[in-house]
């Protein structure tokens, strides 16, 4: 294992672009552990208490009939090589834009489909 990297929690920004992050960097991400052939095995994350309790708090999935109510986290290495973890956080910007093109998306199929069956 090796030395770590305290993430801690910090929003993604993307200078200069109008990409809008939807989560949140989190946690202390030990480096990668290696197979013999060179390939990543596993990593492990540490939280914090208070870490998972403002996980728990701020980035729960909202709950409906189909399911919901998850946190999810996404373990990746960063551009420098870094291992690195992130929760979704569903109340971030770009994620309230991703559920509005989703749902606009969805209208205009459902609107087609009305339109495709009638008779003239």
């Amino acid at each position: 294992m090796g030395h770590g990297l305290y993430i801690g929690i910090l929003i993604f920004f993307v200078a200069m672009s109008e990409l809008k992050q939807d989560s949140v960097l989190v946690g202390w991400t030990d480096e990668p552990s290696m197979n013999d052939n060179g390939e990543i095995r596993s990593w492990r994350v540490k939280l914090k208490d208070h870490e998972l309790k403002d996980m728990l708090e701020k980035y729960v999935t909202k709950t409906t009939d189909r399911g919901g109510g998850n946190v999810y986290l996404t373990l990746f290495m960063s551009k420098a090589g870094k291992a690195c973890c992130r929760v979704y956080d569903p109340n971030s910007e770009g994620a309230q834009e991703a559920r509005a093109k989703k749902q606009q998306a969805s209208t205009v199929a459902a609107a087609a489909t009305l339109s495709d069956d009638l008779p003239f």
